[in-house]
């Protein structure tokens, strides 16, 4: 575990000299991160850009991102966008950010290349320049926006499907990966602005989620390179953990005698013999999937602190006249301890199947549907803008139809996030507590 400021120092020194970081990450999930943001970086309004390859354009980690600033922390009032795109490099996005990217007027950017521009062969200092000087322009022009970022650099390719038959495959290009993740993180330093670690967080959960579940169990997907949802949600923790995010959604507590409180997303609309009618207009984060299936995002959970970082919903009982209570929350019920009850427990991690889950699962086809739309009107409508006007590049009518398609695409994005936002709507759940000797 890492705790003094020394030993801190010296190790964000370590990732941008060599991939030995991993094996300083692979210990410290029991400590805040390293590399975080101190604070919350978003502000109130923000409108955040979520910028990658075919791994962002899978609409799964930006998803979850989404989902979760929109219905965790919607006192934020923030506006996503998805940019990404499949087979793209660093250079590429940074040659058409100025038609696609900056019209749209971001104010946090999280940014993952690096997975193409490996070339999927052993690192080179050529790979490694050619890296560097496109991340570089991408955030030389953020710098220029006034946006805030958080990059993340490349993720891992697993280490059992990735090129399966050509042995060791993996080690060469995870060392690649590695060294470009070093390079987005010296940038991120340079810059000012914040580095997720995507690579050594992805790796010490890969790495953890095999010995529990066999090497079969693959967390950067079937083909090694573009995970399925539980991949997925390791990089959306990564992410969002670095944002600054406090993770408390909220905290019940219940005073047995017959009273109880609420922090502020939520409202007690009654308290009487234990049991507490509660409104919330701030939903847990939920999960689905059974607990080996890598296409849920519940499997990944024994590895990832997400819940106790990013989730806690807590509930505190008072004054309990028993050993041990029953707490039903929906259509579950589980035993606690007294102890643990007036310590406070976390209905999100001990209650994945909640209330919320349907109305969770609602916004969760809202936010699709919307990031479907955008990718849509950025591969097929706003990029080729370029191209017409090269063709056009005196012609009047022509600049103002691409001009007039370019407002409306953007006016259909914002209702869009409206929509997103309204779609969070208040959840009425009880919680009912029992006692039990």
């Amino acid at each position: 575990m890492i705790k003094s400021r020394a030993f801190q120092q010296l190790a964000r020194v370590l990732v941008f000299q060599s991939f030995t970081f991993v094996l300083i990450v692979a210990g410290c999930f029991s400590a805040p991160l390293m590399g975080i943001a101190e604070e919350l970086i978003l502000k109130k309004g923000d409108r955040v850009a979520i910028v990658g390859d075919s791994i962002t354009e899978q609409k799964l980690y930006s998803k979850f991102m989404e989902l979760y600033l929109l219905a965790c922390v919607p006192q934020l009032d923030l506006t996503m966008y998805q940019f990404g795109w499949s087979g793209e490099r660093a250079p590429g996005f940074a040659k058409r950010m100025e038609n696609d990217f900056v019209p749209w007027k971001p104010t946090v950017v999280t940014t993952c290349f690096g997975m193409n521009d490996g070339s999927y062969q052993p690192y080179t200092d050529a790979i490694g320049k050619t890296y560097e000087d496109g991340t570089r322009r991408i955030h030389t022009r953020c710098k220029e926006l006034g946006a805030r970022m958080i990059v993340g650099g490349p993720g891992p390719v697993d280490t059992e499907s990735w090129k399966s038959s050509e042995p060791d495959a993996d080690k060469y290009y995870n060392d690649n990966l590695s060294k470009l993740s070093a390079i987005a993180g010296r940038l991120a330093v340079e810059n000012g602005f914040v580095y997720a670690k995507l690579h050594p967080i992805m790796m010490k959960v890969m790495e953890d989620a095999k010995a529990a579940l066999g090497a079969g169990y693959c967390v950067c997907g079937n083909d090694g390179v573009h995970p399925a949802a539980n991949g997925h949600m390791v990089m959306a923790y990564a992410f969002l953990k670095a944002m600054g995010l406090d993770g408390n959604i909220g905290t019940i507590t219940v005073d047995m005698n017959g009273s109880a409180t609420a922090t502020e997303g939520h409202r007690v609309i009654s308290a009487a013999n234990g049991k507490v009618e509660v409104e919330s207009t701030r939903y847990p984060f939920c999960f689905y999937g059974n607990e080996k299936d890598s296409n849920g995002t519940s499997s990944i959970l024994p590895f990832l602190p997400f819940n106790r970082d990013l989730n806690r919903y807590m509930l505190v009982v008072k004054n309990l006249s028993a050993p041990m209570a029953e707490v039903k929350w929906g259509n579950s019920a589980k035993a606690f301890t007294k102890a643990e009850l007036e310590a406070g427990i976390n209905l999100a991690d001990a209650f994945l199947k909640n209330p919320f889950s349907e109305p969770f699962s609602k916004l969760d086809q809202v936010v699709a549907g919307k990031q479907y739309r955008e990718t849509r009107a950025i591969k097929g409508l706003i990029t080729n803008f370029r191209g017409i006007m090269d063709d056009f590049p005196e012609d009047k009518e022509v600049a103002a139809a691409t001009e007039t398609l370019s407002r409306k695409i953007w006016e259909r994005n914002a209702q869009d996030a409206v929509l997103a936002r309204a779609a969070v709507k208040p959840v009425v759940h009880t919680i009912q507590i029992t006692p039990k000797q």
